[in-house]
């Protein structure tokens, strides 16, 4: 049996070691926070996800994955391992590879027969051929002639439902340069492959490339709809209707067209920056791709000058805040635009009562950050909402899509209500003694 090793238990390595201890694999976890490691040997996921809490008790129990700080032990007894550490971006907006390239140094230091070294954190152009050398260099100063194979391998999880992303997958793309791993890496996603998932062969480059290509394109539809929302809004249109009689061209599809507060979490801010910068050291100017950046930014800022806009002065004003998270189904406050928009309006010398139904702890980290005194964490939505002069709805979360409005509206000292996900309608909201607020409507 093929015995994987998992370096990285943060999000993409956590989801994908459990997902392949759930195939059936043996599978052996590295981290270097002994925290995360004894939380997670004792069933305790450090991160939400759906799903997640369930996979690990039952691999656990099965004993199919194991945690453990000794990178070494990992390396030695493993036929494949994956890479899967961060690489959160440099100033210049290209990936930090530091991470990356030390464990690569360190399968180099301590492996002592043939290993399939694998690229599951997202990385440049160019990271696989880098790893390698690095491998070769280690292994040469240690005057050992160890053959490897590198493969590049990108995820394509969505924070929310990874797991059913990853078991089922609409494509597993693996960059190879031999055979032999190919035929490795196709047994290793055995369950998907005989269950027909598309599977896309090609060199370590074009694989590296597939990943950032593929967030790039599904940022670039946010921020194009984002874009229309606010012609829409200038012209008297209904940005979800364009959306669905977009969405209904099978050229067009209709994912990703759903207007909100700009686009946030680990990936697509990273990965536009990163490929924008690749780009830049290829001499390729990317411009659809740094519009969208752009683009992105601008959105964010447009919903807090929305709010000034509505209610003048803010100086005093109290807002309760509905959703932290950068989406629904994760604790995730990444680049979230919840903390764009609280830390704009705190500068006009807004108030805050906040509430996420999973991000609370993740979120209080965050605003510590931003030295920002009146923030109140709430129990719930209605806690929330007492005494506030406005509501801001940002994250889509299910339990905020049937709130008791007449027990909103009957806490609230004021009447706003700016729903940034269109949840509601208008007359209705109206009808309840709200101003309401929607984007692109």
């Amino acid at each position: 049996m093929i015995k994987i090793g998992i370096i990285g238990t943060g999000y993409v390595g956590l989801v994908t070691g459990l997902c392949l201890s759930d195939f059936g694999w043996q599978i052996i976890c590295h981290d270097k926070n002994e925290d995360i490691i004894l939380r997670l040997n004792n069933g305790n996921p450090t991160i939400y996800e759906p799903g997640l809490e369930d996979l690990l008790f039952r691999n656990l129990y099965y004993k199919r994955i194991g945690f453990t700080t000794d990178i070494n032990e990992v390396i030695k007894k493993s036929d494949v391992i994956f890479i899967a550490v961060g690489t959160p971006s440099n100033v210049d907006g290209g990936a930090d590879l530091s991470n990356v390239y030390e464990v690569a140094r360190q399968i180099g230091h301590s492996m002592d027969e043939y290993k399939i070294v694998v690229d599951k954190s997202t990385v440049p152009v160019g990271t696989g051929q880098t790893v390698k050398k690095i491998i070769r260099g280690e292994l040469s100063n240690r005057g050992l002639c160890i053959d490897f194979d590198v493969v590049s391998n990108p995820e394509f999880l969505r924070q929310g439902s990874a797991i059913q992303d990853f078991t089922h997958a609409d494509r597993v793309v693996i960059g190879a340069e031999s055979q032999h791993a190919i035929d490795i890496m196709k047994e290793v996603y055995r369950v998907l492959y005989i269950n027909e998932t598309p599977f896309i062969i090609a060199n370590i480059e074009t694989a590296e490339l597939i990943k950032y290509a593929s967030n790039a394109f599904l940022a670039t539809k946010i921020s194009f709809i984002n874009e229309l929302s606010e012609l829409c809004e200038k012209t008297g249109a209904n940005i979800q209707q364009v959306a669905k009689g977009m969405g209904m061209d099978g050229r067009i599809g209709s994912k990703f067209l759903h207007t909100g507060p700009g686009y946030g979490g680990s990936c697509f801010p990273k990965d536009t920056k990163a490929l924008v910068n690749i780009g830049e050291i290829y001499e390729c100017e990317l411009g659809i791709v740094k519009a969208t950046i752009n683009a992105n930014e601008k959105q964010k800022m447009r919903m807090v000058n929305k709010i000034k806009g509505e209610m003048g002065p803010l100086d005093g004003k109290i807002f309760a805040v509905l959703g932290l998270s950068f989406k629904n189904n994760t604790d995730d406050m990444r680049e979230s635009p919840s903390l764009t928009i609280i830390k704009e309006l705190s500068l006009h010398g807004a108030q805050f009562r906040v509430y996420d139904p999973k991000a609370m702890n993740s979120a209080l980290e965050s605003f510590n950050k931003f030295d920002i005194e009146i923030i109140k964490f709430c129990e719930d939505e209605y806690d929330a909402s007492e005494g506030v002069d406005a509501i801001i709805l940002i994250t889509e979360w299910n339990q905020f899509r049937s709130l008791n409005l007449d027990k909103i509206k009957s806490n609230m000292k004021g009447d706003y209500f700016f729903d940034f996900r269109n949840i509601y309608d208008n007359e209705p909201m109206i009808k309840k003694g709200f101003k309401y607020f929607s984007v692109g409507r």
